[in-house]
């Protein structure tokens, strides 16, 4: 298979396996340090009491530790991330207590997840640094491979809403990835790997820092993989069928192509520390995937040429200062840009299986000033105010790649098959904000929380959002806390600007052409609004043992659902057939509880580990306003999750993990009409939505790692995913002819050096 996007001269597969016989007949410095080793007994080291005790700054912009944040909020170390082989994003988040996630199911972010029961990436806000990474316009982008981990000191784990002091997408929680400034040669790492089914991959990190507070760090990551042939292992779901349009084969059964779906994914990370005041920062993520992940071959070619290419630039700057002797306050400047390639295409039924091009095109300015204020010894006032400036292109389908040199509004390009004018939709919007926090701490075993955060936008008006807590210890190994909080999302350009859809070039009686297979653009839309109360105990019995809870119930109304339009003129001289939309017709509800447990231990002898673990469960439903109720989609309403990790000698560790989850409702209303796609568990006749489910499965992942090799300074990982080879399915996409049950990866490995200089 041919690489999935252009590379530097160095990625080349001969080049990746003469750097892995290279670092193993390096020499080590003296001076050297064995990070891996030292993080891991770090780790042994400190009690979970220690642990908790961590500082975050993900609850409420300011340092404090868990016990003293309303949210429920998880902690994951850079030991931890090492040991439990998070090497990206997505691999952290399955880990999660309440997080699913179907992987490789939905073209435009790759992987689907639901936190808590809310669905998609376009309700969880991911920073780096209390910087926003995601789509700066809001919306979908991939959370895979791309948002690796390398970097990472802590990934710090919000649950619930935080739109009172983040604002957009902060519903479903927040991911912040912390990382450190460069501390010099002892800190600098490479790995190397491959694996089965043509994976590769490597990432570094390096840094320094001089005398006068000077601190650079670098970091960055490659990685490509063919995937599994996975016509070979799921032949039903993959047999060879014709490709047609409109009742007329366009390529017959027998010239249709293997099945390919490799993905691609590479980052670059830079961070300038100078002293505690200033620091500037720039981020790029990148992803490459084909455009019919998660469709079936009666839907889609697969075809290398067929890719999307989504890449994301981050760069900050954030200024410290304190103005008087008890505020410390911040000013953060940042610009984000996402860019889909445009020479992205795609090949299926939509466009008649002829190549099809689409563009997109988000950007978001932004500036935020914002105190710390101890007004005394028992009260701190957070504030901040803030401006953010958006952006955003998104095309129709495209019959030639998108000029990135014109405006939206003079491409000069055609619906194929008419002398219609592609009409491509653009906006421009911002968004004034200001927020407060006041945390009191009314005696040494309980605190509040009270604040409020208010949104101007230009499009839809004024948004309010408060934030309620408190927290209540009453003996030193019990921590109660109670949370209520408000957030909004505001419609994403691809749900108010994006349209597709296809005409053969057939006229009606007036001579307009018929365009079918359409969805049409929404300027109406509404942001979500979501309200949600929870809470939460944390119990300690043991210094090293750790139990938690989590009740939560969460309202969405004004949902942004698809829905049939009656607009049938949204393209003037054309008329459309059954065209769908994006509307606010909704409404979501669901309750859950999340279990916890982590317990560090002594073996014996040269055995020490870390045992951890939940069991979740979450009841939801979704009225979308046309008599249909049914239950929330991809959130299966039982799952639960274990994980060890058994060292010995700090030479050898061992990280089983197991993932069982229950049935996954996946989207569908109605069974499909065309038999040649897989049905899964539902139905021909539909009754009851509900039936319509994904099967739950059983999975077993390990890790095995062997420490100071190479002059005591390497690690080896072996890494087996779907050990006992199961085949299994995740919940497909809920569009009318995409997969019910998208098959999954077979047993997969990789062997990875990790080599500090």
């Amino acid at each position: 298979m041919k690489p999935l996007a252009p590379l530097p001269p160095a990625a080349p597969r001969n080049h990746l396996r003469t750097a892995l016989a290279l670092a193993c007949l390096l020499h080590v410095p003296a001076w050297a340090a064995d990070s891996l080793a030292r993080d891991a007994a770090m780790l042994m080291d400190l009690s979970l009491q220690e642990l908790i005790a961590t500082p975050l700054i993900t609850a409420s912009r300011q340092t404090e530790t868990r016990d003293q944040t309303p949210a429920q909020v998880m902690v994951i170390t850079r030991a931890q991330i090492r040991e439990r082989r998070y090497k990206n994003l997505a691999d952290l988040l399955a880990d999660l207590p309440g997080v699913d996630i179907q992987r490789g199911t939905k073209s435009s972010q790759y992987n689907q997840f639901a936190v808590q029961g809310n669905v998609g990436p376009n309700k969880l806000l991911v920073m780096l640094d209390g910087v926003r990474i995601g789509a700066p316009a809001g919306g979908n982008f991939p959370v895979a491979e791309n948002l690796a981990l390398y970097m990472a000191k802590q990934v710090e784990v919000l649950y619930g809403p935080a739109a009172a002091l983040y604002g957009a997408d902060a519903v479903a929680g927040v991911v912040n990835i912390i990382t450190e400034a460069g501390t010099g040669p002892q800190g600098s790492w490479a790995s190397v790997g491959a694996g089965r089914f043509g994976s590769q991959e490597a990432s570094f990190m390096t840094g320094m820092r001089n005398a006068e507070g000077l601190s650079l760090a670098v970091g960055g990551h490659w990685q490509q993989s063919d995937r599994a042939p996975l016509d070979q292992y799921y032949p039903r779901e993959f047999a060879k069928v014709p490709a047609m349009v409109n009742g007329a084969t366009v390529v017959p059964a027998d010239a249709r192509e293997d099945y390919t779906g490799g993905i691609g994914s590479r980052s670059l990370y830079a961070r300038a520390d100078w002293a505690e005041q200033l620091s500037v920062g720039f981020f790029r993520h990148q992803f490459t995937s084909l455009t019919s992940t998660g469709d079936p071959p009666a839907m889609a070619r697969y075809l290398d040429s067929s890719q999307w290419q989504p890449t994301t630039d981050t760069v900050y700057a954030r200024l410290r200062f304190t103005p008087a002797p008890d505020v410390n306050a911040q000013l953060l400047i940042d610009h984000a840009r996402l860019e889909v390639d445009p020479k992205a295409r795609y090949n299926n039924t939509n466009n008649a299986y002829r190549d099809g091009f689409s563009y997109a095109l988000g950007t978001r300015t932004g500036i935020e000033q914002s105190l710390s204020w101890r007004l005394s010894g028992t009260q701190q006032v957070q504030a901040g105010l803030g401006y953010q400036r958006y952006s955003a292109i998104e095309t129709a389908s495209l019959p030639a790649p998108y000029d990135t040199s014109k405006p939206a509004g003079a491409q000069g390009l055609y619906y194929p098959n008419t002398d219609l004018p592609v009409v491509i939709h653009s906006a421009d919007f911002h968004n004034l904000s200001a927020y407060v926090q006041v945390q009191s701490q009314w005696s040494e075993g309980f605190s509040t929380t009270a604040g409020l955060r208010i949104d101007r936008h230009s499009a839809y008006g004024t948004t309010s959002n408060p934030r309620l807590g408190a927290v209540w210890k009453p003996l030193e190994r019990h921590v109660f806390k109670l949370l209520y909080g408000e957030a909004f999302r505001a419609p994403s350009p691809e749900e108010s600007l994006s349209a597709f859809g296809s005409f053969s070039g057939v006229r009606d009686g007036a001579g307009r052409y018929i365009g079918t297979n359409f969805r049409v653009p929404n300027f109406d839309l509404q942001p979500e609004k979501v309200r949600s109360l929870s809470a939460a105990w944390d119990w300690r019995p043991a210094t090293n043992l750790n139990l938690g809870a989590h009740l939560y119930h969460s309202r969405i109304t004004s949902l942004v659902v698809t829905q049939a339009s009656n607009n049938v003129t949204a393209i003037p001289g054309a008329v459309l057939v059954n065209p769908e939309t994006k509307g606010n017709a909704g409404r979501q509800v669901q309750t859950g509880l999340d279990l916890t447990a982590q317990w560090r231990f002594h073996a014996g002898g040269a055995w020490s580990g870390e045992l951890w673990g939940s069991a979740s469960w979450i009841r939801g439903r979704i009225d979308e306003g046309d008599g249909v109720d049914w239950a929330i989609p991809y959130a299966a309403s039982h799952k639960f999750k274990l994980g060890a990790t058994l060292r010995w000698l700090d030479r050898v560790s061992i990280t089983p993990k197991v993932y069982w989850t229950g049935a996954v409702t996946n989207g569908r209303k109605k069974a499909p009409g065309d038999p040649l796609l897989p049905l899964g568990a539902c139905t021909q006749t539909m009754v009851a939505p509900d039936r319509c489910t994904t099967p739950g499965y059983t999975v077993v992942d390990l890790h095995l790692g062997w420490h100071k090799l190479l002059n005591g300074k390497a690690t080896l990982w072996l890494d087996i995913y779907n050990l006992f080879d199961k085949r299994y399915y995740a919940a497909g996409g809920s569009g009318s002819r995409t997969f019910w049950d998208t098959p999954q990866q077979p047993r997969s490995w990789m062997l990875t050096l990790d080599y500090p200089f």
